[in-house]
């Protein structure tokens, strides 16, 4: 029997994490009803229960197997029409999602398990997105400062994208690992677009860069500090794709048609020459960066042991206070 999905008040939608989260992103615009997907167009084929799915993302070059799957018809192969719905920042999209105005969602993996462990709503992952890899999530800092090691952090202002992000746990686990008391850091919330200037103009010591803004700060004269995909961190899964529980219950083929293609497209994604055309349509960069980006590495079946490594770090650093079982969460893909 599948688990009774009661729709959550108002008020504990709001408890997400990740920033503010306005009743408009949660509740979306097209008046749909709360933990159950977009409800527009939501009839199925012979192949699946959902043809055409919205998916919450980001224009960022994580997505490069999503928007290579839709671009070569992938989707549309195995029954489904899927619409790319760009948010403001992961949480957004998860809010959204849990709101039901997206099906799937992209996001960093601190919001999905921080609404999983406050009760906010029953999520499930659908699929892995990317992990880290050495030089693509660097806390760096400008040459005019005397900042050259880990230990040269302590009471600096680092930029970070925002609170109860990933971007928090990797800087705080970064110092951690490296002796340095995180709590006399001053984390400062500073969009992603906005650090290479921020850097250069003295507004903060160092900040925490993803690509492409790293190469973009790396041209502006930034020098890397400390590479936070090393030690303890290394290759810890950052990204995914997640659902409510009661999409996937309702949905199950559909949900299934989704992981098939995402694995056909990382198997494919990982040949760069297949996506590096891709990357200055939809992550809004030139030809030239596009060329020289340290890419994440993508992912698609969501493995349990890898990713206890994330609400084990989020509670160890105080995101969150109970323990999430990482294995309940995962939609295992059929055979």
């Amino acid at each position: 029997m599948s688990p009774v999905h009661r729709a959550l008040p108002r008020r504990s939608l709001l408890k997400l994490a990740g920033g503010a989260v306005t009743a408009g992103a949660l509740l979306g615009t097209s008046g749909c009803g709360l933990l159950g997907g977009s409800q527009g167009d939501s009839g199925g084929n012979d192949l699946v229960e959902k043809q055409n799915l919205r998916v919450g993302a980001l224009p960022i070059n994580d997505l490069a197997p999503l928007h290579l799957a839709v671009k070569n018809g992938y989707f549309q192969e195995v029954g489904l029409n899927v619409e790319i719905v760009n948010a403001n920042d992961g949480s957004a999209a998860l809010a959204s999602t849990i709101g039901g105005d997206y099906d799937i969602t992209y996001s960093s993996y601190v919001p999905f398990f921080t609404a999983q462990a406050s009760g906010t709503a029953p999520l499930r992952i659908v699929a892995d997105c990317a992990s880290a890899t050495p030089n693509s999530t660097v806390i760096m800092t400008s040459p005019k400062t005397n900042i050259r090691k880990p230990q040269d952090l302590t009471d600096k202002k680092i930029a970070i994208s925002g609170p109860g992000t990933i971007t928090e746990l990797l800087v705080k686990a970064t110092l951690d690992a490296h002796g340095v008391d995180f709590s006399k850091a001053e984390l400062t919330p500073v969009p992603f677009m906005n650090m290479p200037a921020a850097l250069d103009q003295g507004r903060v010591d160092a900040a925490i860069v993803t690509e492409p803004f790293l190469t973009m700060a790396a041209r502006n004269g930034a020098i890397p500090v400390v590479d936070t995909a090393t030690g303890p961190l290394e290759d810890l899964p950052l990204t995914g794709y997640g659902a409510t529980a009661k999409f996937v219950d309702e949905h199950p083929k559909t949900v299934a048609a989704f992981q098939k293609v995402m694995d056909r497209a990382v198997a494919e994604a990982q040949d760069r020459s297949k996506i590096e055309p891709l990357l200055p349509e939809f992550a809004k960069i030139d030809k030239e960066t596009a060329a020289i980006i340290t890419l994440l590495k993508f992912n698609s079946h969501a493995d349990a042991t890898r990713l206890q490594r994330v609400p084990r770090l989020m509670k160890q650093f105080g995101f969150i206070n109970t323990d999430i079982n990482v294995e309940e969460m995962i939609v295992t893909p059929k055979a």
